[in-house]
């Protein structure tokens, strides 16, 4: 059955103006199939390759500064970070801001090959692309010596410019619904730098990336026993004006950026009770910002000038600003959730107690070695027993709210809609062949009505209670996984691959149009679960954004636009590239220093 209807069918996808078709006119052109790729430029234009590094020439900047591991504040085991109450709750001080934007969006290590060097980062990209770009909106804060105002992250220097210089009165009112000490964090997109590898598909690729680092923010947030939510109900409009996109002067002929998402970051120990002189356990915060406000901050003084990216753009992608239009938030959504007052929230309730180093590597220890594979050894394996930890741990416990779920699908304020497709090739105690999690219990019966009616559904061997985990199909999948990779080894070569199958249709007839980038975010942030998980079990993982969709989905028989694969991941034992040298991540300040 063709899965190309376009959504209604009965309307031309030339002449509509309406949202919802054109996302959907978007996502059905850049698939790839067996015959032909989304279209891209074919090549790759190395004199026009984008700078990784965006800077707003004429601002102050501020270093952040530049910690050992074993400095404070130090970080705690990764087990700690996914318990209640485990890791202290560090005050916002230039040092913890440090240690966030490291975990979250700095760079990890340099490469080197011959003559030519580049930079990891936290953060993976596509492509190792960087499409994203960080904020911060800084209050004033006890502690924290810096102006109030909106702080652009630069990576490379490990600091944050000034952009802004906010009302502290205005700003403290801006923030009055949350903590004391409670700060925004916002992420924003050049899609131009996806597009130059990528083509038309880079506007899936870019909200990847959004996705990767709502997860590393969270994680980094974390392991400082900081609290994070996405402010999702807030209007794109809003979140540019307060970001800045939206003023032309500042971009000139430098590539603009595109305003994705905000976020709030607070202490939950800070976290106010809405009842005075009332000893209460619970606390609306709203997931939304007050336009009039954030239009009052805007209004203020800016500072720099964005850098060109590169000199020549060869193809403008018009699809890509047709699909970022279509998608823009235009509503603001007057959404809430409850938070427990003074305590750190996660449906882990096991003892808080901080743990030790004995107790596993740190959290900074697996953020910090976190890469890429590029290539599987096609002979290790892991156990049953960690497979299903990892599967555990991108199980968002929906039936819980919001702020209870498990770090980091706290972060993220709605029903997951993704699902996972998984090729089982050696996992020990379970029979090779495709796999179904259903991330959402919930949801079983549509996955199933969604899918081939003749597939078996039996809870996979071993499986612990309450996982949703099902065998559709047994046998040797590992040929089957590569042809839908783009004829890629290393979705055969791993221990398992999966892709990331999205409630795509009904999603987005009963939310909008709007939410075609979530579903990608919602697809990046699980598989940030899945880089660290695979490192946490000494292997590794890779993130995989070229696959023939509508083979995919007949393997399973997916119905129509019913749902979509949005996301590749493959996880196994890796190959190292020894030609390839790794260098300190900021050995270049300390040089000049």
């Amino acid at each position: 059955m063709s899965t190309e209807n376009p959504i209604p069918s009965a309307r031309s996808e030339a002449a509509s103006t309406d949202p919802l078709d054109r996302v959907t006119r978007y996502h059905v052109r850049t698939k790839h199939h067996f015959n032909r790729y989304a279209r891209s430029l074919g090549f790759l234009d190395w004199a026009n390759q984008p700078d990784p590094f965006r800077r707003f020439d004429g601002t102050e900047l501020v270093s952040l500064p530049l910690l050992n591991p074993a400095d404070e504040p130090s970080s705690p085991s990764y087990d700690a970070i996914y318990k209640s109450g485990a890791v202290a709750c560090q005050p916002v001080s230039l040092s913890t801001l440090s240690r966030f934007f490291e975990f979250a969006l700095a760079l990890s290590a340099w490469k080197k090959a011959g003559e030519s060097e580049w930079a990891l980062r936290s953060n993976p990209s596509s492509g190792n692309l960087h499409p994203t770009e960080g904020y911060v909106v800084l209050p004033k804060v006890e502690g924290l010596d810096v102006r109030t105002g909106l702080y652009h992250y630069v990576p490379r220097e490990h600091g944050l410019e000034l952009r802004a210089e906010f009302s502290a009165d205005r700003l403290a009112r801006l923030l009055a619904p949350f903590s004391p000490d409670a700060f925004l964090f916002g992420l924003t997109s050049v899609h131009w730098r996806e597009a130059w590898k990528y083509g038309e598909r880079a506007f899936r690729y870019c909200n990847h990336d959004v996705g990767h680092a709502i997860g590393t923010a969270r994680i980094a947030a974390a392991t400082l026993g900081w609290n994070m939510t996405l402010l999702d109900g807030v209007d794109q409009d809003t979140v540019a004006m307060l970001l800045g996109t939206n003023r032309k002067e500042d971009f000139g002929e430098a590539e603009q950026e595109h305003p994705d998402c905000l976020a709030v970051v607070w202490l939950p120990e800070n976290m106010k009770c809405e009842a005075s002189f009332v000893k209460c356990e619970h606390s609306e915060i709203p997931l939304c910002l007050d336009a009039a406000i954030v239009k009052e901050l805007a209004g203020g003084a800016w500072h720099g000038k964005a850098n060109r990216l590169s000199q020549e753009h060869g193809v403008h992608w018009d699809i890509i600003d047709e699909v970022a239009d279509a998608s823009w938030k235009t509503k603001t959504d007057n959404l809430t959730v409850s938070v427990r007052v003074g305590s750190s929230l996660s449906s882990d309730t096991r003892p808080a107690s901080r743990m030790t180093s004995d107790a596993g590597p740190s959290a900074g220890q697996i953020i910090r070695q976190r890469r890429s594979a590029v290539s599987f050894d096609g002979t290790t394996s892991i156990s049953a027993a960690r497979f299903f930890h990892m599967m555990q741990r991108v199980m968002p416990v929906a039936e819980h709210p919001q702020l209870e779920r498990p770090m980091p699908w706290d972060v993220w304020p709605y029903d997951p809609v993704i699902h996972l497709l998984i090729f089982v090739h050696r996992v020990e105690g379970l029979v090779p062949g495709l796999y179904c999690l259903v991330r959402d219990s919930r949801k079983l019966s549509f996955v199933q009505q969604a899918m081939n009616s003749e597939l078996t559904w039996t809870t996979a061997a071993g499986c612990p209670d309450g996982l949703p985990l099902y065998r559709l199909l047994e046998g040797d999948a590992r040929k089957l996984a590569v042809q839908v990779s783009c004829h890629q080894d290393i979705a055969g070569d791993s221990a398992y691959s999966f892709g990331m199958l999205a409630e795509f249709e009904d999603t987005l007839r009963e939310r909008g149009a709007w939410w075609y980038p979530r579903m990608f975010w919602e697809a990046g942030l699980l598989g940030q679960v899945m880089y660290l998980e695979a490192e946490a079990a000494e292997v590794r993982a890779t993130g995989i954004g070229c696959f023939f969709d509508d083979p995919v989905h007949e393997i399973v028989g997916v119905k129509a636009l019913a749902m979509q694969s949005l996301y590749h991941f493959t996880m196994g034992g890796p190959v190292e590239d020894r030609r390839l040298q790794t260098l300190p991540p900021y050995e270049h300040l300390k040089r000049s220093s």
